[in-house]
């Protein structure tokens, strides 16, 4: 039986990072990568705005923090100092369970409480914590990601990072 999945909404993050962040992109490399990004890119051509790259550093850095996650064996997101500014969805469910269409759909599933306007104004429950995720992967704005798993104890984590980050507060995100 599959246990409930959880996840944390994106963090509303000013904008910075460390120098070169941007200049990491190609194609993706693994099957995971081409998954992820694909359900990413679905998502936004859904939603008529342009694809997203895949950063290799921000990859990297999505393994490292999902490492961290694994060890602790709970959800919480990366200070911006941790993550160098980059946007961040987080999920975790029992280990060995899920698909990652099944992961991403956990945020792009966000979709159904969503109401265009301005942010964090976007919620059709009020909450804009109730769409976080789904609004980060089609922040217009936002043109990579970068994503990774690790294996906890008992459940799996998925870190994805969005450069530039999204959830601005006073805008639309599409």
């Amino acid at each position: 039986m599959k246990r409930r999945i959880a996840g944390f909404f994106a963090l509303l993050l000013a904008a910075g990072c460390a120098s070169g962040l941007s200049a990491q992109y190609s194609s993706p490399t693994g099957q995971f990568a081409q998954r992820v990004l694909a359900e990413h890119n679905r998502e936004r051509d859904r939603a008529g705005i342009p694809r997203l790259a895949w950063n290799h550093r921000l990859e990297s850095d999505a393994q490292a923090w999902a490492q961290t996650l694994a060890r602790e064996g709970w959800l919480r997101h990366a200070s911006r100092s941790e993550n160098g500014g980059a946007g961040e969805n987080l999920w975790m469910g029992s280990a060995g369970y899920y698909a990652i269409e099944e992961m991403v759909a956990a945020f792009t599933s966000e979709r159904r409480h969503y109401r265009h306007g301005t942010f964090p104004d976007v919620s059709r429950t009020g909450n804009w914590q109730d769409v976080g995720h789904y609004t980060q992967i089609v922040w217009r704005g936002t043109r990579e990601v970068g994503c990774a798993m690790a294996r906890g104890a008992q459940d799996d984590f998925l870190v994805c990072r969005y450069w530039p980050a999204g959830n601005w507060m006073g805008q639309r995100p599409f």
